[in-house]
């Protein structure tokens, strides 16, 4: 059908105007169809014929199955509010009724329920020009508004279970979109028809690849896996590595300028995914920036953990990582201090070691810098559904068994956070259009999943999401007890305005916990593109406002806008308190010599 998509058909037939099918073409591509469903069928067995099938899916469908009980027991106990509730989506659906029928006298009508303007499902004309697909549209809608509203206004229902039950309801609900369907998706309709469904052959082509790639799972690809080469045109920031230990490898990059500020840069990337989030491709690198604004940068390169590593906890990677790396720091350059930025969960590390440094007076880092990173997990994000004791429990029974947490769970746990746009777009894409995703770095690297170490894992989930010791000065390493207020080093904590992970609001009361001077700065965007925001776009903007005290709504209220990246600012912020410069370093002309080529090999091994 060839329409413009802001032209309307003349009349309800033309809106599903479509060409005929070759059908006996069409017959062959069914029969290839069934034919490529034994293929599925296969890499699904596989796994468990051999014994090696991942467990826990069986745990998370219960724990859905639970909270929503919860749910209804509440409306259960009341038949008066199941009556009225019942009274409500039925009067709805009534209404929209009365619609279509309006619709079909030649009437207009104004929709009971219009999907949100940024919901890219339901952008196909033929959702609104078609009576059909318009009435599944919105009788979808209407089903889980109403269901949604049933977990809001449930009574005597504790906070916890409450948001359980909201995220449940949105998996849900993403996953019955009539737009993931081919019969009831008007442009699938249209597509398979002019294909004569080549395109769920190719479709289901590629579903067996990645049920084989996720050994017996579903591991849906998010790019073109082949489009990446780390080391070649991702992680390509010059450098060698110059230490590694059994939990990570340590980078020092190659200088781009004369002379390089005199104190050197450590960055402590997140676990949970791999360093080059920040060196991805030569544009987006904020490892390249920096190197270009003539900063001597280190970078840790966490191992992707085994069984081997199942005893490696927070302590272990303070000593074995942040302290290890800054002991070769000084061999490299001779210098005794440097200044450290911590990313995500390797934030909440920095935030740790920083207190057990203030603890033991260990003066090696002279400023912090957070990216997105929580040390107060009072006001934690999405992922809080997924911690409480119950949880925590079941994910280290699994963990006892490996010694470690699949990669492919946490993953999924970010995937779920933004299900129509991490899973079901790329389903609908992949599996029914039978279209290969186009390369794109940022979801390649997303994609390229890590593991936990269970003794890691198991700390974090109890001390920081579900006790929140940190920032109550409960929590111990190495014996000492952990106190942010000693923390007396300037600190730039930047959050992200949209980030579900690490909320602007639990960032900016994170920063009153520490007792020097903090520099809290938001930018625009999420969790990552609010981070890999390069000055050569004005693609975010950003924003100040002096102390984070308060509530974090006036804060943001009263703050001034900025254009562009906080890049500038951030390293302004930076040099002001080092300025210094002195000749450019050679990473291996120290006293430690070059072991391998950045990015190293840790970084190679899949999870």
């Amino acid at each position: 059908m060839n329409r413009r998509a802001d032209e309307k058909p003349a009349d309800a037939a033309a809106s599903t105007e479509a060409p005929m099918p070759d059908f006996d073409q069409f017959a062959q591509n069914m029969g290839r169809l069934v034919e490529e469903y034994g293929k599925v069928t296969a890499a699904y067995l596989k796994p468990i014929e051999r014994g090696e099938a991942k467990g826990g899916q069986a745990d998370e469908a219960s724990e859905m199955v639970k909270t929503l009980g919860r749910v209804a027991e509440k409306w259960v106990s009341d038949p008066r509010k199941i009556i009225e509730a019942q009274a409500s989506i039925t009067g709805d659906f009534l209404h929209l009724w009365s619609n279509m029928l309006k619709r079909a006298g030649g009437e207009e009508a104004k929709p009971v329920a219009e999907p949100d303007k940024r919901d890219a499902r339901f952008s196909d004309p033929d959702w609104s020009a078609h009576p059909m697909f318009d009435f599944v549209k919105q009788a979808y809608l209407i089903g889980t508004r109403w269901a949604e509203s049933m977990v809001d206004k449930a009574e005597d229902l504790d906070p916890h279970t409450r948001e359980k039950a909201r995220f449940y309801v949105k998996q849900i609900a993403s996953a019955l979109s009539p737009s993931n369907f081919i019969a009831t998706n008007p442009e699938l309709l249209r597509e398979t028809l002019r294909q004569n469904g080549e395109n769920l052959v190719r479709g289901m082509k590629m579903l067996a690849e990645d049920i084989e790639a996720g050994g017996g799972e579903l591991k849906i690809r998010q790019s073109d896996p082949g489009a990446f080469q780390i080391g070649v045109n991702i992680a390509s920031t010059p450098g060698k590595v110059i230490f590694r230990d059994e939990i990570m490898e340590l980078i020092q990059y190659a200088p781009s300028t004369e002379t390089v500020l005199k104190r050197p840069l450590l960055i402590v990337p997140p676990w949970i995914n791999k360093f080059y989030i920040l060196d991805l491709n030569a544009e987006k690198s904020f490892i390249r920036w920096c190197v270009a604004q003539g900063l001597t940068v280190f970078c840790i390169s966490w191992v992707n953990p085994d069984e081997r590593h199942a005893a490696k906890d927070f302590e272990s990677y303070m000593r074995e990582g942040v302290f290890a790396a800054l002991d070769a720091i000084e061999q490299a350059t001779g210098e005794k201090t440097a200044s450290a930025i911590g990313y995500c969960v390797g934030g909440t590390l920095l935030g740790v070691t920083l207190a057990y440094m203030a603890a033991t007076n260990d003066k090696r880092i002279d400023s912090a810098t957070f990216f997105t990173t929580q040390v107060d997990f009072s006001k934690a994000g999405e992922l809080s559904v997924f911690v409480d004791e119950e949880q925590i429990r079941s994910v280290e029974e699994q963990m006892t068994k490996s010694g470690y947490l699949d990669g492919a769970r946490m993953a999924g746990a970010f995937n779920m956070l933004r299900p129509n746009d991490l899973i079901w777009s790329y389903a609908i894409n992949n599996y029914l259009k039978g279209k290969a995703p186009t390369p794109f770095d940022l979801l390649y690297w997303n994609s390229d999943s890590t593991r936990m170490p269970a003794a890691n894992h198991s700390f974090y989930l109890r001390n920081c999401y579900l006790e929140n010791k940190l920032s109550k000065g409960e929590m111990k390493i190495g014996g000492k007890l952990l106190d942010l207020g000693k923390i007396k080093i300037p600190v730039y904590n930047l959050a992200t305005r949209e980030d579900h992970i690490a909320p602007a609001p639990s960032v900016f009361l994170g920063s009153q916990f520490f007792g020097g001077p903090v520099d809290y700065v938001v930018a625009g965007s999420g969790h990552i593109a609010g981070v890999v925001n390069p000055p050569t776009k004005v693609k975010y903007q950003y924003w100040t406002g002096g102390k984070a005290e308060g509530r974090y709504e006036d804060w943001i209220a009263s703050a001034s806008e900025h254009p562009g990246s906080w890049w500038p600012h951030w390293f302004a912020w930076l040099e002001k308190q080092a300025p210094k410069r002195v000749a450019a370093r050679v990473p291996g002309s120290g006293k430690l010599p070059a072991i391998a080529d950045a990015p190293g090999t840790y970084v190679l091994k899949k999870a």
